[in-house]
């Protein structure tokens, strides 16, 4: 994570949590998009609306702090189905589902890798290859991590948004 980033982070977080979101990710593209990805701290299903008062709110925040120097576009987006892994607590919240993995240097003479979760054991990502062999890449050397869209994930995030409709 770049310098620019880490501070953007730091701006808009206590906003985020205070609204009752947590943040998931945050990335500047190339193109001068500035993505925000957060999903709501009580794990119901994140909606447009979510997005917006999210979005209204951060729009303020950033333009009072100013960290970005040039133009920018802001996104505010929910992680989705597929969604990245970005905090230590996602590879156990998404044990048994399918992910992909990269390393920015070899593990055991690879960098990528994919196969079932098992969790996370210390700073240990444990994962089930392919080939049905168990695994262990060091947290600190993942540079980008995903679940995988599978049937069975569909259908978590199915369920998860039924709850949430039955809630209200």
């Amino acid at each position: 994570m770049t310098d620019l980033l880490r501070r953007i982070e730091d701006v808009v977080a206590p906003t985020i949590v205070g609204m009752g979101y947590e943040l998931v990710r945050v990335h500047m593209s190339r193109g001068g998009t500035l993505q925000i990805m957060v999903e709501p701290a009580d794990g119901r299903p994140m909606d447009v609306e979510d997005c917006a008062v999210v979005s209204r709110a951060l729009s303020a925040v950033l333009d009072v702090e100013d960290p970005i120097s040039s133009a920018y576009t802001l996104e505010v987006s929910s992680p989705g189905i597929d969604r990245p892994l970005t905090r230590p607590k996602d590879y156990s919240r998404w044990a048994g589902h399918m992910a992909r993995l990269e390393t920015a240097e070899p593990v055991d003479g690879r960098r990528r890798f994919k196969g079932t979760l098992l969790g996370l054991e210390g700073d240990i990502v444990r994962l089930r290859l392919e080939d049905g062999q168990e695994t262990g890449v060091p947290l600190s050397a993942v540079t980008r991590a995903k679940l995988e869209m599978t049937d069975a994930l569909i259908e978590e995030h199915q369920r998860a948004q039924q709850g949430a409709e039955q809630a209200h």
